[in-house]
């Protein structure tokens, strides 16, 4: 991710957190960990496991729904975001535990800090993998794991500008994702095979990649068709370890 890209990204951010929290705050801020657009139960996809006494970085926080309740759970939380007024939301929601203002292209963390590196749909959209992975590795500590959620490349290459959402049919090229500009803002993806080797060149070992599949009563505040997520991934869940 260039300087430029992590600007826009961050202006994004600033101009959008109080919308996107009024918007969504009562869908994301439940009281137990749930992932995703559906918001579907970390007590039923198993991805974090215990976190009682781990230094846990969240990638990307916002308003630090998450990291609020893993504190709650024993964890030493870090908030991390590009977004100055993400982490003011997350200050307002009571956040007491470190919310640093940063690009995740350089975290500006000691090597092998944390345990626990995550996010849920957070910087690892709006930060160029490329960069941000290798970082990653290197704060992890022997042993750590790094999980994040992200719109799967199924919902990439379905996507359709023309309705402003997933359709049933291929809309663009599966080989060479990456790094799409709108008018807006700067988001990332790979191909699957690119993830793992990225993570592969990183030290890390692929754990899991978690398809989570929506129940038909799922509800979501994002405007997401629960249709077509019923029958493709919309979002994909990566766990890697640090061996």
């Amino acid at each position: 991710m260039s300087s430029s890209d992590a600007e826009r990204n961050r202006a994004f951010w600033d101009q959008r957190a109080d919308d996107y929290q009024a918007a969504h705050r009562e869908h994301i801020g439940r009281p137990e960990p749930r992932w995703g657009i559906w918001q579907l139960p970390e007590r039923e996809l198993g991805v974090l496991g215990d976190v009682a006494g781990k230094d846990v970085l969240e990638l990307g926080c916002g308003a630090a729904q998450w990291s609020i309740l893993l504190a709650a759970a024993g964890a030493r939380c870090v908030g991390f975001d590009n977004s100055e007024r993400q982490l003011e939301h997350a200050r307002l929601a009571g956040a007491e535990f470190p919310l640093v203002h940063g690009s995740a292209e350089s975290l500006p963390f000691a090597d092998e800090s944390f345990d626990l590196v995550f996010c849920d749909h957070g910087a690892m959209t709006f930060a160029d993998p490329l960069v941000v992975v290798p970082e990653v590795a290197r704060v992890l500590r022997r042993g750590g794991l790094f999980a994040f959620s992200i719109t799967s490349s199924f919902a990439w290459i379905c996507w359709d500008d023309a309705v402003d959402g997933v359709v049933p049919a291929l809309q663009s090229d599966y080989f060479g994702l990456h790094r799409h500009e709108d008018a807006d803002a700067v988001t990332f993806q790979l191909p699957v095979g690119e993830w793992i080797r990225l993570f592969r060149r990183c030290g890390l070992v692929v754990e899991d990649l978690i398809e989570p599949r929506p129940p038909e009563d799922a509800v979501t505040t994002y405007g997401y068709d629960l249709g077509w997520a019923r029958r493709w991934p919309m979002e994909q869940i990566w766990k890697a370890r640090k061996p």
